[in-house]
């Protein structure tokens, strides 16, 4: 029986190992980086915008010479992604605690993040430090917000990136199957980390802000990447946190994980037991993600996403 793994949102089955093997077995003297064009060619691994996953397929590479599943040629420059992730980040100091009402903090500032720039540098260092999960460098399709208060300081960052591949709870409730899934993936992503600055201290600022970010993200991703995403996902590890800023925001728990990883074939590697959260950005977000909209549970949440559309104008 075919042996099959998810890596970087693709199906790796043992054809495809013993394809790389044999591709690094023909020309062992050439590089990690033909390698993975090569792959990538093969297999047509295209992004949204028509461009070969390059960046997704090195990773994918990586991971499966850590399993043991094969072994690259030796590198012939420094990974630069290796670098930047090892890269001391930005120190950030914590400065006075910001106390009081919301009210007091508005307007609010929210912009997108450019890699290399003061904001990202700030950005980078505000979850190293104060996130407990950390940061690093992110594969795929990403956008990075940075939320300041009135008076320039920063108050809250959010990443969003692929959705998970594969989640039980999210694909029942929207009635996606393997085809559907892996067809409509990208029009999804994942709120992986979310920050409040431990010297931030205000009540309901975590849920506006979130609310803020929903009002946009939609008009953000289409201009960066040329297609729209219908729909928020996030994982709220239950041991740590209870969720209440997602379900102030109007964010629905579906369900909870199995505290698995997806490459968990043999039911032995535990993981934290995640809630999970869906956030829709349209009324008709089903139908968008290629399922036919259906009505059971689900008046309250597509109002829900009509009431936050008209207040973003939409």
């Amino acid at each position: 029986m075919t042996e099959i793994m998810v890596l970087q949102g693709r199906e790796v089955t043992d054809a495809d190992i013993e394809l790389i093997r044999d591709l690094i077995a023909a020309h062992p003297a050439r590089g990690r980086t033909p390698l993975s064009a090569e792959l990538c060619r093969r297999w047509n691994w295209r992004n949204a915008q028509g461009r070969f996953k390059d960046m997704a397929c090195r990773t994918l590479l990586l991971k499966l010479e850590r399993a043991g599943h094969l072994r690259l040629p030796p590198r012939q420059r420094p990974s630069s992604n290796e670098f930047r992730n090892r890269r001391t980040p930005l120190v950030v100091q914590a400065g006075e605690p910001i106390r009081g009402a919301l009210r007091d903090l508005q307007p609010l500032s929210v912009s997108v993040v450019t890699p290399g720039s003061d904001d990202g540098r700030l950005f980078n260092g505000l979850l190293a430090h104060e996130h407990y999960l950390g940061h690093r460098n992110t594969v795929g399709e990403n956008l990075r917000y940075l939320v300041r208060d009135r008076h320039e300081r920063p108050v809250a960052c959010a990443l969003f990136g692929s959705a998970a591949w594969k989640c039980a709870a999210r694909d029942a409730f929207l009635g996606w199957d393997g085809a559907t899934r892996e067809h409509n993936l990208q029009s999804l992503t994942n709120n992986t980390r979310f920050l409040i600055p431990g010297w931030v201290q205000v009540p309901h600022l975590a849920s506006h802000v979130l609310g803020l970010i929903a009002r946009r993200i939609r008009c953000d991703w289409q201009t960066k990447y040329g297609h729209a995403v219908h729909a928020l996902e996030t994982f709220v590890d239950r041991s740590r946190f209870k969720g209440t800023c997602y379900r102030a925001a109007n964010w629905r728990r579906l369900g909870a994980t199995q505290g698995r990883t997806r490459n968990d074939r043999a039911h032995r590697i535990q993981a934290p037991v995640k809630d999970v959260y869906l956030y829709p950005l349209i009324p008709d977000f089903r139908r968008q993600m290629g399922v036919a909209a259906r009505t059971e549970g689900l008046p309250a949440l597509a109002r829900e996403a009509r009431e936050q559309a008209g207040r973003a104008g939409g």
